[in-house]
């Protein structure tokens, strides 16, 4: 019987009995697997499926998978992947499982047997992963949810074409997938391409990238087949926005190993909330988190400067941050309208109902284009930006950096200190400042959150979240008052022709000054924070 129908599910309860590991076949692999996916344009389908056939006119494979999970999804939200797939006349049973840098999985494959001329899915086998990393971790997931079952969730259907490159840091395997996921009744298209590291380096698999992107046109693509069939057997149209996560800095590692775990961790929300918009449907949430992970990239380079003056290309740094400045510009339109059609809006209308004046809305500046996103995020310049930051994670250390630094804690104090410095002596002038020096003290604010929030745990935790409060709320009350003069320079457009837009202009203003006066109390806290870094 299938795996997928009713009465077939499996008792997590039966894993216990499954400690030992089964006997390994000659086809059984464990494996970090290393690779990048790429969305190709529906008009680009037929050029790469042809170039990826090459002279050679390499055949396609039909891989027909099911994917199970349980009800309540534990293997997705643990980043996993368990998977039964059919290989031409071949049964392999696969677990995968993500890891921190966008490119890395832990795969284990095992042989389970020949198809013949069955169509039944064998029933998958947690067990057959023991004693791996991965299954070790699907395993120790289970056994804390003993009567969860797994159930076939979706299915993939998929043409495959292949073929292996050589190139100059190692071998690469391209494989052209075109076909659908299946849930149920619900269904979407597959058409990628995926470049696998067969042997070298990471980078080989990022300068193949480039060379295709730029060909092709196409667009990188974080979300594997099984986190976009887990999305669609919820019915869910998108995944979450992603957030900043947490940063742990280890004291007694070197300053380029800190350096590279805020990379990876600022990679991270970038590259997720990028796909989702390049994908096409994303919410206003992906586009506010994709900027706040740029800003977060530029304030880790400064912060960091120190390293990358004695072992990095320093070029290639301030290159990557120059990239990261442009796609937050080119977002920064659609960031706007969030603002101008939400924040004020409601209230904004009110008062034009309030004072009599005719319609039941402001005069709206015109929209951003839905679409202006998504062509930010897709553009040749914004995907070469990605591939270069997913270098710098994959790019090999110089062997001095690998030495530990007791001056990582001082160099990162130093730093904070002066820009602390800094933001308090705008703070206290802030009722002279006009709105460009406001501006730019919202902007140092953030950089100084986000490098406490980068080098906090190397301090004390009370410290520094008593350091923060303050610091947040006052981040918060000046973006109040960064949205306001957004709004105002929006509206300003037809004051001339529209007696609405020159109520909101005004209206604007009076709030504008407003959130100043309320906002002193904010500047005041901050001005008086104790700084954390001293005590150590």
């Amino acid at each position: 019987m299938g795996v997928g129908r009713a009465g077939n599910e499996i008792p997590a309860s039966a894993w216990r009995e499954f400690i030992k590991p089964p006997g390994v076949g000659a086809h059984n692999s464990v494996m970090h697997e290393i690779e990048l996916k790429f969305q190709v344009p529906a008009d680009r389908r037929k050029a790469v499926d042809a170039a990826v056939a090459g002279r050679t006119l390499q055949r396609r494979t039909r891989l027909q998978a099911a994917y199970v999970d349980t009800p309540e999804r534990l293997l997705a939200q643990a980043g996993m992947a368990l998977r039964v797939r059919r290989e031409g006349r071949q049964w392999v049973q696969t677990l995968k499982g993500a890891t921190e840098d966008g490119m890395t999985r832990l795969e284990h494959n095992v042989a389970i047997g020949t198809a013949g001329g069955s169509h039944e899915v064998p029933v998958p086998d947690p067990a057959r992963h023991a004693a791996t990393p991965a299954g070790e971790r699907l395993l120790g997931l289970l056994a804390r949810q003993p009567d969860a079952a797994l159930a076939v969730l979706y299915r993939t259907d998929i043409l495959r074409r292949t073929r292996v490159l050589r190139v100059a840091q190692g071998s690469v395997e391209l494989a052209f997938d075109a076909g659908r996921i299946q849930a149920g009744d619900a269904h979407t298209p597959v058409c990628e391409l995926e470049i696998e590291l067969l042997g070298g380096s990471p980078l080989a698999v990022i300068d193949t990238a480039r060379r295709w992107v730029a060909r092709h046109g196409l667009w990188l693509d974080t979300r594997s087949k099984a986190e976009r069939g887990d999305m669609l057997a919820r019915g869910e149209p998108m995944a979450p926005a992603r957030t900043a996560a947490a940063v742990t800095l280890n004291p007694k590692s070197s300053a380029h190993a800190a350096w590279l775990r805020v990379l990876r961790n600022c990679a991270d929300q970038i590259t997720v909330n990028a796909s989702q918009i390049a994908s096409g449907t994303h919410g206003d949430a992906h586009v506010h988190q994709l900027r706040i992970g740029l800003r977060r990239l530029r304030s880790g380079l400064r912060l960091f400067e120190f390293v990358f003056e004695a072992a990095s290309p320093a070029a290639a740094v301030g290159a990557l941050g120059e990239a990261a400045a442009a796609l937050f510009r080119r977002l920064g339109g659609a960031r706007d309208q969030v603002v101008i059609e939400g924040g004020f809006a409601a209230d904004l209308a009110a008062a034009l109902r309030s004072a009599g004046v005719p319609g039941d809305t402001p005069a709206a500046p015109p929209s951003a284009d839905d679409e202006a996103a998504v062509g930010a995020v897709r553009a040749a310049a914004s995907q070469a930006f990605l591939l270069d930051l997913l270098a710098a994670v994959h790019a090999e250390a110089p062997e001095a950096a690998h030495a530990p630094e007791p001056g990582l804690k001082q160099a990162l104090a130093q730093r904070l200190n002066r820009w602390h410095r800094q933001a308090v002596r705008d703070a206290q002038a802030y009722a002279t400042l006009d709105d460009e020096g406001r501006h730019r003290l919202r902007k140092h604010i953030k950089r100084l959150r986000y490098a406490v929030e980068f080098a906090g745990s190397l301090f004390g935790r009370g410290a520094v979240r008593r350091y923060l409060r303050p610091l947040r709320a006052l981040q918060e009350r000046l973006g109040a008052i960064n949205d306001a003069v957004v709004a105002m320079q929006a509206f300003g457009h037809a004051v001339n022709t529209d007696r609405r837009a020159w109520f909101a202009v005004g209206w604007l203003a009076a709030r504008r000054e407003a959130l100043i006066a309320e906002a002193q109390p904010d500047l005041r806290a901050f001005a008086k924070a104790q700084r954390f870094w001293k005590k150590d």
